[in-house]
């Protein structure tokens, strides 16, 4: 089974494991090319809790995401052996192992990484389970946190645009305190996912740099104070230091090696490298060859990530963060991103699109998105008379508000479902426009636009993005981004490459320029984005609240219903 080299040696081989929202995938790659010779997919079980907690069918309150961290566990058992039973090598010429998570996806664990769920008498109280990056609930305690931090002048807040938002480590802690109290004093650690599954690969428990800083505002080596943290409630004094705070490893650096149990678990050699966790935006950087001062790299799928390199440190409005080697050593990371946009899409044709539409489609031979998009990709820019804000979960960058809300405007009787559909699309792109301008506002200009995630298989919507951005579009070639970016970083923690620059630039890929602009529809989507920018700021930026007031009825409406259902789940 063996691959020699051209001077005969053996080869060698990684492997990247992406877990994802819904599912986690493993992929092997060769070192010396990055060559991915299988793959395999495992789904999780009990995929997102958000209606009901698995364990007894009880209901969840509004905006909650949880998940089961055993399912985890199960991608290990099941993708993995299966990537390597498609690739067709042998198991014994893998030298290491990368992975990478969604963030922030934190779980309360006891000491040797337990998770609550798990204790006998826990299993049916919500927040002794994971919670995903899109829950939303913990946006009372971010509101907090960001009005007390803006109050002392906090000289970590600017790092992060100004915003703490509430998918991240601090607002979902103190959520864990201040509703289940007995919980959080039982968890030795609030951990993230993407730490905690490289615990149950090796044993050790070490936090990974890009989810501190970026998700637990660890700047310049240090947590927001005690101080700061007891003015938000007395009982969250320790947060920092005694549920967060840990070993820090750096990105590319060895975790440390495969336990005997993790090797069962994978069919994997024991005593192999395991690479310091990783978030799976920041870790597709070197996979699609975007770590250069000024590209900006979209991971585009439920939702879009958007993370670029810098020798510039500033401060950027509603950036999700800028951290010293947070993408890769020697260099600011960026972070900005969108909360929904496939997930935007994938609403839209769930709730809104007509029966008689998939039929067509099925008639056709094609997915109801291909379908939909056919039907209106040739109509001009403007036609459908319609504009819409892409903030059906909220907004992440600029304005990082999850209380804002989607919105169409322009429908009438004669329109249609594909043109709604098209204007999701070119809201999208307007977000991300928006991001762009005020990244190079701040002096921080983007110089390439490279694109990866499951979205770039729609070629209308990455032209839309090139015409709307002006900008030629790059995308990385490669189905298994993530995957490929964690596989880089096992060859680096592996010592088959000294940096993540030079393993990216070996085993990296990246198609250049693949769409771009056309100047006369680009003309056009100006006109729109103006439209689109007055809007932003009339609902975003304070000339109307009436998303604020209508999320606020809401949660009025709910609120006896929720207590009751946290004190159902509590006894």
């Amino acid at each position: 089974m063996n691959s020699p080299t051209p001077d005969g040696a053996a080869e060698h081989y990684v492997i990247g494991i992406d877990f994802g929202t819904l599912s986690g995938r493993a992929v092997v790659v060769r070192v010396s090319d990055g060559a991915e010779l299988g793959t395999g997919t495992h789904d999780y079980p009990h995929a997102v809790m958000d209606t009901v907690l698995a364990s007894n069918g009880a209901l969840l309150p509004p905006d909650w995401a949880l998940q089961v961290p055993a399912d985890y566990v199960e991608v290990l058992k099941n993708a993995v052996p299966a990537a390597i039973a498609a690739s067709g090598i042998d198991p014994a010429q893998v030298i290491g192992v990368g992975t990478d998570f969604t963030a922030s996806t934190p779980l309360p664990v006891i000491a040797d990484g337990t998770p609550l769920n798990e204790i006998a008498g826990y299993e049916n109280r919500p927040h002794a389970y994971v919670k995903l990056w899109k829950h939303h609930a913990a946006q009372g305690q971010a509101d907090r946190i960001n009005e007390l931090a803006a109050a002392r002048g906090e000289s970590w807040l600017p790092r992060y645009g100004g915003l703490i938002s509430s998918e991240w480590e601090f607002a979902k802690g103190l959520q864990l305190l201040e509703e289940d109290p007995d919980l959080y004093e039982r968890m030795d650690h609030f951990v993230e996912a993407a730490d905690w599954i490289v615990w149950q690969l090796t044993g050790r428990y070490i936090r990974n740099a890009c989810t501190a800083g970026y998700k637990g505002i660890l700047q310049d080596g240090a947590y927001p104070s005690r101080e700061f943290l007891a003015a938000l409630n007395p009982a969250f004094a320790g947060f920092a230091e005694d549920k967060v705070a840990h070993e820090i490893g750096q990105l590319g650096a060895s975790a440390g090696t495969l336990s005997k149990q993790a090797a069962a678990w994978t069919g994997l050699p024991e005593g192999i490298a395991v690479a310091v966790g990783n978030v799976d935006a920041h870790v597709t950087a070197p996979a699609a060859q975007a770590v250069e001062p000024g590209q900006m790299l979209a991971i585009m799928g439920t939702s879009t990530c958007h993370v670029m390199n810098s020798d510039v440190l500033t401060e950027v409005p509603g950036m999700c963060g800028v951290v010293d080697g947070g993408i890769v050593s020697g260099l600011y990371g960026y972070e900005a991103g969108q909360s929904g946009v496939g997930d935007i899409f994938a609403w839209y044709v769930k709730n809104q699109v007509p029966a008689s539409y998939f039929e067509a489609a099925d008639a056709a031979g094609r997915s109801i998105h291909e379908h939909l998009t056919e039907l209106v990709k040739h109509q001009p820019v403007g036609g459908h008379g319609l504009i819409a804000l892409d903030w059906q979960s909220g907004n992440r960058s600029v304005l990082v508000d999850h209380e804002l809300s989607g919105l169409v405007l322009g429908t009438t009787l004669a329109t249609r479902p594909e043109e709604i559909y098209r204007a999701l699309f070119e809201a999208t792109a307007f977000g991300t426009r928006t991001i762009v301008e005020t990244f190079a506002e701040s002096g921080v200009p983007v110089t390439e636009f490279i694109v990866a995630g499951g979205l770039l298989r729609n070629p209308f919507l990455m032209q839309v993005y090139s015409d709307v951005l002006r900008m030629p579009i790059s995308i990385i070639a490669s189905e298994q981004g993530p995957a490929l970016g964690s596989a880089i970083h096992a060859a680096v923690a592996a010592g088959a490459y000294d940096t993540v620059l030079e393993a990216g630039k070996a085993m990296g890929k990246v198609n250049r320029a693949v769409y771009t602009p056309d100047a006369e529809v680009a003309d056009s989507y100006d006109l729109l984005y103006a439209e689109y920018t007055l809007l932003h700021d009339y609902f975003g930026r304070g000339g109307n609240a009436v998303m604020h007031r209508l999320k606020a009825l809401k949660r009025d409406a709910a609120a006896t219903t929720s207590k009751k259902i946290l004190e159902a789940n509590s006894a």
